[in-house]
């Protein structure tokens, strides 16, 4: 299971405020306090819609990148602000995402990944997200498509189902979906790609309490259709815990009872 910390989010104040202060030396010491909880990626988001990431997403992958020592995920829907940043990454990042929405931007996106031997996270969204399972995996088979033809391999690909909220009104659809497509993907894609899942979007605008026992639930859930990537909250305990018990099981660490308690 491949850990990506989402903690570095427009939703987080004390990192949004340091970016707006420009202070470089805040945004390391939070990026090793998430390399330090384990994540093996730290997801870089300056922005919703790639307004002012041109400034920001650089500044913010270089304190990074200085701090952590870990994989860096691009989360910039700023074309120019994602090629700015790609230098600045000790090793070839993770960009995060292209969907069937503007298969122009899309095109010069998979450009900038091919160039730079990086990782795309191909998300199943067409403007709105698929209710099926079926227009999930049709949209996906066309931007596999579209990345081969760039010169991108399954290898560097990692396939979104696209969670929504539970709460939203066909939310446990969605979930099951969302499984099944992961399922599938595993199980029908020659050569293997890879699966990735935000996680954290199944519990959105539900009550804080509620969110780290759902997410840490639903982890476990699309663990089991072999998920292998996963943009989770790495400080969150619950989280944590899941975490080492998935490596456990599937045997990437060595299980010890004092680590789990710890």
């Amino acid at each position: 299971m491949i850990v990506i910390a989402e903690n570095l989010n427009t939703r987080n104040k004390t990192y949004t405020d340091a970016l707006k202060k420009k202070e470089r030396k805040t945004i390391s010491k939070m990026a090793k306090e998430l390399a330090d909880a384990g994540a093996a990626f730290i997801n870089v988001q300056c922005s919703l819609d790639g307004a002012g990431d041109e400034e920001m997403l650089p500044m913010a992958v270089e304190a990074v990148a200085e701090g952590a020592g870990t994989g860096i995920c691009l989360d910039s829907r700023n074309l120019k602000a994602v090629r700015k940043s790609l230098s600045l990454c000790k090793e070839p990042p993770l960009i995060n995402f292209i969907s069937a929405t503007e298969p122009e931007e899309a095109e010069e996106l998979l450009e900038l990944a091919a160039g730079s031997r990086s990782s795309v996270v191909i998300r199943a969204s067409r403007g709105t997200i698929p209710t099926t399972l079926e227009a999930k995996l049709q949209i996906l088979e066309e931007l596999i498509e579209m990345a081969n033809e760039a010169d991108i391999p399954n290898e560097r690909l990692f396939a979104d189902p696209s969670l929504v909220h539970i709460g939203r009104g066909m939310g446990q659809d969605h979930i099951k979906n969302s499984y099944e497509c992961v399922k599938l993907l595993k199980e029908m894609v020659e050569p293997p790609i890879n699966t990735i899942a935000w996680i954290s979007n199944i519990s959105t605008a539900l009550p804080r309490a509620l969110k780290p026992r759902l997410d840490a639930t639903f982890l476990s859930y699309a663990a089991g259709a072999g998920l292998d990537a996963a943009l989770v909250d790495v400080l969150d305990p619950e989280i944590r815990k899941t975490i080492y018990l998935i490596k456990s099981f599937r045997d990437e660490i060595i299980f010890t009872p004092a680590d789990l308690s710890a």
